[in-house]
């Protein structure tokens, strides 16, 4: 086992940060902290370092019990969010720092720099100081001054959120590429969905300082276990409304809602992709706008008798044909998830502390 963290907590005065958290990570694995800003994620990644230090609970890395050390002895490297380079210092001089502090001879701390510079790909940087870097480059200075002191762990605070959209993207392919070769088992922090798809083997979704749920990209795309996972991941429909019969009927929608009581509240999350329009007269619903979005195409509708809806399509799809601002079209949901509203259970009454339960 890479890191196991045991019934954490963690108070900032009357504000708990974190809650009665526990997860395991695999040796080697590449997981990633994933959920709303504020929710607690970096004070986890913080107490697991050691930078913070936890109320309550246990830290274990690699086998070994650390919640009472402090952060230098835990051989953990940290990447935080705004590079924390050191201004005066070269791109060598940062990455070869913590060897320094340590005291490592000249010629290995050198010999574990060049590994370095090579393995990032920072070669003919080494004598630039951080000023004259790009953001990417920057990150990868301090992901390099990170490693050299060969971490078993290593931790990414929201580590490219300094940084646009293009270099971002460049940045998760190197990281992931970085991590299959290295096999450092690591964590970082995001708020970012894709993100955390595209580069995780694992993905733990903490809100409000509590662990949400655990599992694949996949998993937690296909099998949410509560309305927040549901609609927190991916752009979604929702529809509010009463069962009847068996049923949620919204406009013309039919949506199975097995498992909740008749005239019980219901709230029913329906992924972008999960929603198909096609042109269709006279159908049940009307498209307000198409808007195209690089390789997709959203389009919005508005549902005869009940509301708005949208989906999104690939730009070539066939069922885009004849769909633009004004035409009639026939929905169709393919999956569709459905939760008991706030408060309410399965049976529609309302539950003790006042929070839904999930089916």
């Amino acid at each position: 086992m890479g890191i196991r963290v045991e019934h954490l907590s963690k108070r900032f005065g009357d504000f708990v940060a974190v809650d009665d958290v526990s997860f395991e990570i695999r040796h080697g694995e590449l997981a990633a902290l994933l959920g709303p800003s504020g929710g607690g994620k970096s004070t986890i990644l913080r107490v697991i370092s050691g930078l913070e230090q936890a109320d309550g609970g246990r830290v274990v890395l690699e086998g070994d019990r650390v919640d009472h050390l402090d952060a230098s002895a835990r051989n953990v490297g940290f990447v935080f969010q705004h590079y924390a380079l050191f201004r005066h210092m070269s791109v060598a001089r940062n990455i070869g720092f913590g060897l320094e502090v340590r005291k490592v001879p000249r010629a290995e701390r050198d010999a574990r720099v060049r590994e370095l510079i090579g393995l990032l790909g920072l070669e003919g940087l080494e004598h630039r100081l951080p000023s004259q870097l790009s953001g990417g480059q920057r990150q990868r200075v301090a992901v390099a001054r990170s490693l050299a002191p060969r971490p078993r762990i290593l931790l990414l605070d929201e580590p490219f959120s300094a940084v646009d959209a293009q270099v971002r993207e460049e940045l998760r392919r190197w990281l992931r590429r970085l991590h299959d070769e290295l096999h450092v088992t690591s964590v970082f922090v995001t708020h970012d969905q894709e993100e955390a798809f595209s580069v995780a083997d694992r993905v733990f979704v903490i809100r409000h300082g509590r662990l949400e749920q655990a599992g694949t990209p996949l998993e937690i795309l296909d099998t949410p276990k509560t309305e927040f996972i549901a609609r927190f991941v991916g752009d979604v429909n929702v529809l509010d409304g009463s069962v009847h019969g068996s049923n949620l009927h919204w406009g013309a929608l039919v949506v199975p809602t097995l498992g909740h009581a008749n005239g019980s509240p219901v709230r029913v999350v329906i992924r972008a992709y999960d929603m198909k329009f096609w042109r269709a007269d006279p159908g049940m619903a009307v498209v307000e706008r198409v808007l195209p979005l690089g390789d997709r195409v959203k389009v919005e509708a508005r549902m005869d008798g009940a509301g708005p809806l949208f989906a999104q399509f690939p730009r070539r799809s066939s069922l885009l044909r004849g769909i633009e601002p004004g035409a009639r079209i026939h929905v169709e949901i393919t999956t569709a998830r459905v939760y008991a509203m706030p408060g309410r259970d399965s049976a529609g009454n309302p539950t003790a502390n006042g929070t839904k339960r999930t089916p």
